[in-house]
């Protein structure tokens, strides 16, 4: 039962309080994870595919547990639970920055993905057992704002870090941010609602996975829209070392990548009254279709370096690298590819599910970037190694040429991305006509 009173915007304490934690955590996060396959070759001394799997495998986790530790948060309660996750996030963040050795990063990792898995659950659980029907859209959006803020954040602190104390100091902020939230928790996050420990067990989670995976209709929704999401998360896998290797130490990846939440917080609403009209997988497939153009425009920006140079001006008031400007555009388009895509995702998924079961399988609706991160980061590593190299292991004689075709990663994820857009396609065309044979039309 809600406590919030009636007025539009008042909550209850412990709502702001994990709205202000959620903001403190998300940017922890992007902080580090705009930087971890960086960390990962430089400071620990992985090479670019095993950098990747293993932050590819971190992200996947991000996305796989929440539903396990959200069980377990509904069991032991809410306060237990985020207390127990900012003191595993400060634990992990703390770990990396003190001891960078390959024996000490998996298991530091692994405290991180694991405290970052409860706090996806606990505070959208907050949110939603402190708000009513009349004020529950409202909290979400507060909730939403927090996320992107935080996360907008902290890959604009993530910059200065790494050039002035190097990427290993980023992990100290993170673990700073971590011990301010597991403080503000300890003293402010008390929960109001009677409700812990009514939520769904650990075995009825694991059941509704089974059903999930073995739902072949769910399974090839969600291996197709890995597609787009594979592009997507070279932002954080490909994308920094592109940018640094091929412009440069003092490019700013982490302040490149803040385009895509500003683009979608202030296209996001405008496209979904847009396309509120039309289908969900009609909205989905202009999305599709527009991210292939994301990684060509990214790919552009090395063809135009050595058409006209290493500097575009613009009328003369300032000047940026030819890979920046189109690094900017393509993620200019995935901002509003996703706008196209994410909103009405969950409403697609929920229809090919069956009917009164729609709200246990959205729980798995990241499975999708579950696959996702680790196949896009495992793939971005062969493709860096093979195209980009890192300099370290490139002769010097070879390090003029190194680079000539780095740009050819991008043309590998447009492949990917028209394909799933294709798929997607495909899939719609077969799944109507399978029930309209059921039905009997």
């Amino acid at each position: 039962m809600s406590t919030t009173t009636t007025a539009t915007w008042r909550f209850p304490k412990v709502f702001w309080t994990a709205n202000v934690v959620e903001l403190f955590e998300r940017s922890a996060y992007y902080a580090m994870f705009i930087s971890i396959t960086l960390y990962l070759s430089r400071v620990v001394g992985y090479d670019d595919v095993w950098a990747a799997w293993i932050a590819g495998t971190f992200s996947a986790g991000m996305f796989f547990l929440p539903p396990f530790t959200g069980a377990l948060a509904d069991t032991i309660g809410f306060r237990k639970a985020i207390l127990l996750a900012f003191s595993l996030l400060f634990l992990g963040y703390t770990s990396l920055g003190l001891f960078p050795y390959k024996v000490a990063v998996i298991p530091a990792l692994a405290l991180a993905m694991i405290g970052g898995s409860f706090i996806k659950s606990i505070i959208a659980g907050t949110v939603a057992k402190n708000t009513s029907e009349e004020t529950r859209a409202r909290g979400y959006s507060i909730f939403y704002g927090m996320v992107n803020v935080g996360a907008f954040l902290g890959k604009t602190f993530a910059y200065p870090l790494r050039l002035q104390w190097g990427v290993e100091s980023i992990n100290y902020y993170s673990a700073g941010l971590s011990l301010i939230a597991l403080v503000t928790v300890f003293f402010f996050y008390r929960s109001t609602s009677h409700s812990d420990g009514e939520g769904k067990s650990f075995s009825e989670v694991w059941k509704a996975f089974v059903r999930v995976v073995t739902n072949v209709r769910l399974v090839m929704l969600i291996v197709i829209v890995t597609g787009f999401w594979i592009i997507q998360q070279q932002m954080y896998a490909t994308m920094p070392k592109y940018v640094l290797r091929l412009v440069g130490e003092g490019a700013s990846p982490e302040w490149i990548a803040n385009v895509n939440p500003f683009v979608v917080v202030t296209t996001v609403v405008f496209i979904t009254q847009l396309m509120k009209k039309a289908k969900a997988i009609t909205s989905m497939a202009v999305g599709m279709f527009i991210m292939p153009f994301s990684a060509v425009a990214m790919a552009s920006g090395s063809v135009m370096q050595h058409s006209i140079g290493d500097s575009i001006s613009f009328f003369g008031l300032f000047s940026a690298h030819p890979i920046t400007v189109m690094m900017i555009a393509g993620i200019v388009l995935q901002g509003l590819a996703e706008s196209f895509i994410s909103p009405r995702y969950y409403e697609f998924f929920s229809l090919q599910a069956p009917k009164g079961e729609e709200g246990l399988y959205l729980g798995f609706g990241h499975l999708h970037s579950f696959l996702a991160s680790l196949l896009g980061f495992g793939l971005s590593g062969y493709l860096l190694t093979i195209y980009c190299p890192d300099p370290k292991t490139v002769p010097p004689e070879l390090l003029s040429t190194a680079y000539d075709q780095a740009h050819y990663i991008w043309y590998y994820f447009s492949a990917i991305g028209f394909t799933a857009g294709v798929a997607l396609i495909f899939y719609q065309r077969i799944v109507s006509r399978t029930d309209r044979k059921l039905q009997g039309v």
